[in-house]
């Protein structure tokens, strides 16, 4: 897998093949139908399988007020993406010369010019150019023209509804991780720098990561079941995500106790996937009352995990 952040100088390694643009936020469901029929062309042509995408969301240089935080960060669309088949990503550095390019400018320059595709493959909501006003039919007419096949994929469909990167971010956003889960090619990841804690945890016989410092959107308060990953292993995780109101701590903290882990992690980086919510966080009557709910998180969790 080549992940590129430049369009000059491109090696002939990415170039001449199929190719699919856009955001590919979360790589869910849609996303993986497409890079899939990517890849069935790329081999059809005996090219490579290229995704051109944006680092960061065209959104967040245009409207930063309305940027949604991201479901995935680039090096982990990029592993992604890869699982699925593509041979290269170019995450390309949004900045305005970019957002300026007419549609036609856009395909001249870029999917002809730079890429030379060979064939081009999109989703139906597919916009590209200045303010967007490029669509699928006005890419459809310009390969055309360029004599280039265009190859438009249904969306997904999950529970009557197209899959969607608004869609899971909804479903993030309020906790429902498992409903989230199946619309995404793996569980919903974040990562984040362990960071030193209150020490509360390791008091009571269940040390915890406090993680910081995390770039994508987070999951709703609550107990959660799932898995973390560090130096290429990875454990069943209980994690606590929201306040700790039976200390009278109001912050809302990530953290995340690494089942049967053993060793240091301060002032690294690891990452957590959420595999299922088990319960609101409570404020409870007493530490006791606390550690024999954590118990039974734990075993909860686990279960989950394993």
């Amino acid at each position: 897998m080549k992940l590129l952040r430049d369009l000059d100088g491109l090696p002939e390694a990415v170039r001449h093949g199929a190719v699919a643009i856009g955001n590919f936020d979360g790589v869910h469901l849609g996303h993986a139908r497409i890079i899939t029929r990517l890849v069935m062309e790329a081999r059809q042509v005996g090219g490579p399988a290229v995704v051109f995408t944006f680092d960061p969301h065209p959104v967040k240089l245009l409207r930063p007020d309305r940027a949604p935080a991201p479901l995935t960060w680039t090096q982990r669309k990029v592993e992604l993406l890869a699982q699925l088949g593509a041979d290269a990503v170019i995450a390309y550095p949004t900045d305005a010369a970019l957002l300026q390019l007419s549609p036609r400018e856009f395909f001249d320059r870029i999917v002809r010019g730079k890429l030379n595709a060979r064939v081009m493959v999109e989703g139906p909501n597919f916009f590209f150019g200045h303010d967007r006003q490029g669509d699928v039919q006005r890419l459809g007419e310009f390969c055309r023209e360029a004599q280039i096949p265009l190859l438009v994929v249904e969306p997904v469909v999950v529970d009557g509804q197209p899959v969607s990167s608004s869609r899971v971010r909804a479903l993030v956003s309020r906790g429902a991780v498992d409903d989230a889960r199946r619309m995404l090619t793996w569980p919903y990841r974040i990562r984040g720098t362990v960071v030193h804690g209150a020490g509360r945890g390791r008091h009571l016989g269940f040390p915890t990561a406090n993680l910081e410092r995390i770039d994508t959107l987070l999951p709703a308060e609550g107990i959660y079941a799932g898995r973390s990953y560090v130096d290429g292993s990875s454990w069943p995780t209980a994690i606590s995500l929201g306040p700790n109101p039976t200390f009278g701590d109001g912050r809302l903290k990530v953290e995340a106790h690494l089942m049967d882990f053993e060793g240091t992690l301060y002032d690294r980086t690891i990452e957590v996937d959420f595999l299922s919510r088990l319960r609101d966080i409570q404020r409870f009557q007493s530490v006791k009352e606390l550690v024999n709910q954590m118990d039974r998180d734990l075993d909860a969790a686990r279960r989950v995990a394993n």
